[in-house]
């Protein structure tokens, strides 16, 4: 019997060392993009390729910035206090137009994209009459780097393009993110109290970064526990950070200003009740919860544009 407990006990070791070299792999992978790389999403691999990538990770190809966007715009490079410099897209109404801007909205992009993964907002923003910046946040698209720590670090970021804008004077400047971006912008209000955007436009943050990760294990289809607590942990160990401590449905207490928070019902990546931690977290007396029929964790404003429209408009007189 002795031999046997021992042999069970020597077996659980060796399962659960394992599985956790199998983590630290896959949180590598999460937390670091690398340039020129091509593969098939994961629902789409067959059987053997999706059992490499559960068991040895799957490197993320770094973002590519495709110039679409029609509105006039300039680029600019701006740079972090800890000298990360990230690309930008100034995107100004020129003299001469017939609409006077109403303002400037900076937007942030979510996990694994970039600003040109914006342009349908920022071209309805802009005929709205705002004017518009635009970054790659670190290790993003044109910017400098290769590891992401999916909010924490991006919390500088952030504080670079609103010191940015302004410094030009802007009085009238709006934070909007996706994702990772929006999750991002609450970090930085949290972390630097000179941050007083009028408004914010949030879009499928999630609340916590331990609930990231299960959203993340949930769209490979595998159970989120133990494999969210384990990615966690060593994505965290790997930035050098302690993931377990970021809540962005934490720092939304101390966000003050008006607020639109933007959800999807279908979203398998951000739930409801994360939705609904944050907005009942929200300090602001002025705020707003719109939830989205049979869409995503998607862009809304592609999926859903005339309900978008009506609700960014509303929020934004």
């Amino acid at each position: 019997m002795k031999k046997r407990l021992r042999r069970l006990a020597y077996l659980l070791l060796i399962l659960f060392v394992v599985l956790n070299i199998i983590c630290a792999i896959q949180a590598y992978h999460f937390t670091r993009f690398v340039e020129d790389y091509h593969a098939a999403p994961f629902h789409q691999m067959g059987f053997l390729d999706r059992t490499s990538a559960v068991l040895f990770g799957l490197p993320m190809a770094k973002s590519i910035v495709t110039d679409s966007l029609k509105a006039p715009h300039d680029t600019v490079t701006i740079t972090t206090e800890d000298h990360v410099k990230l690309a930008c897209w100034s995107v100004l109404h020129r003299p001469g137009d017939t609409i006077a801007p109403k303002g400037t909205i900076i937007m942030f992009h979510g996990h694994g994209s970039c600003r040109s993964g914006l342009i349908p907002e920022a071209t309805a923003f802009y005929n709205m009459g705002w004017n518009l910046f635009m970054i790659d946040f670190r290790a993003h698209g044109n910017s400098e780097g290769s590891e992401c720590s999916v909010g924490i670090k991006e919390a500088k970021d952030v504080k670079a393009a609103y010191d940015y804008v302004s410094s030009s004077g802007e009085k009238n400047i709006v934070l909007y993110g996706i994702s990772m971006g929006a999750a991002t912008i609450t970090t930085a209000m949290s972390d630097y109290v000179s941050i007083q955007p009028s408004k914010i436009i949030l879009e499928m943050p999630f609340a916590t970064m331990h609930d990231a990760v299960d959203g993340f294990v949930r769209n490979m289809n595998l159970p989120a526990e133990p494999l969210g607590t384990l990615l966690t942990f060593w994505g965290g160990t790997e930035e050098g950070v302690w993931s377990f401590s970021h809540k962005p449905a934490e720092y939304v207490k101390k966000i003050n200003c008006p607020v639109l928070l933007q959800w999807g019902k279908e979203d398998n990546r951000v739930l409801k009740q994360e939705t609904d931690e944050i907005f009942a977290n929200l300090a602001s007396s002025n705020k707003t919860l719109v939830e989205y029929d049979g869409v995503g964790h998607a862009s809304l404003c592609k999926n859903a544009p005339q309900q978008w429209t009506k609700s960014v408009t509303v929020f934004l007189k």
